[in-house]
């Protein structure tokens, strides 16, 4: 290899490696200035989320990556839809233990960590659903919030297999008539 492109390559690595850095600076004196994410907590008074809400925004966004059949584990799953049909039959929202089912939150004054339960269909890639899980969640929560996301940890519960599709086709006679 010639000396001018080891120089080259080492001048590119020099120079992506300072971009994060900028960038993280950058992000230290605007909080500093009392601009970017460090909103929730002025001079004038502290802006408090809640836990559920910090997991439903979560749950939405992670539902929206194509690839998530389902949110919870097995036991949460099944929970989630006793507690869904007594709430149907009930006449109240079915819908809303589910948008955070599968997901928990720890929040603080500017940050939260997330943990998220998930059955991915099969065929898909493991590992980019999860980065995919991580980009949407951590956007959703940081420009909906404002709380700066520290971690998204995903575990895979289960996989959806085709086999295990409900045949709704509608084509078997009825047992009754």
């Amino acid at each position: 290899m010639a000396v001018t492109e080891v120089q080259n390559r080492e001048n590119r690595e020099g120079a992506e490696s300072k971009v994060p850095e900028a960038r993280s600076d950058q992000r230290a004196a605007d909080k500093a200035r009392g601009q970017g994410r460090g909103d929730l907590v002025t001079g004038q008074g502290r802006t408090e989320i809640a836990d559920h809400v910090v997991a439903k925004i979560a749950g939405m966004a992670a539902r929206e990556v194509r690839g998530v059949h389902a949110m919870g584990g097995g036991a949460a799953r099944a929970f989630g839809a006793v507690r869904d049909r007594i709430a149907s039959t009930a006449g109240g929202d079915s819908d809303a233990g589910s948008a955070s089912r599968g997901v928990s939150v720890e929040v603080g004054e500017t940050q939260a960590a997330v943990d998220i339960d998930l059955v991915v269909s099969y065929g898909v890639s493991i590992p980019d659903l999860a980065s995919a899980v991580r980009r949407n969640v951590v956007g959703a929560v940081e420009r909906m919030t404002g709380l700066e996301v520290t971690e998204v940890n995903i575990s895979v519960d289960d996989i959806q297999l085709p086999d295990d599709e409900p045949d709704d086709s509608g084509d078997d006679a009825p047992r009754v008539r």
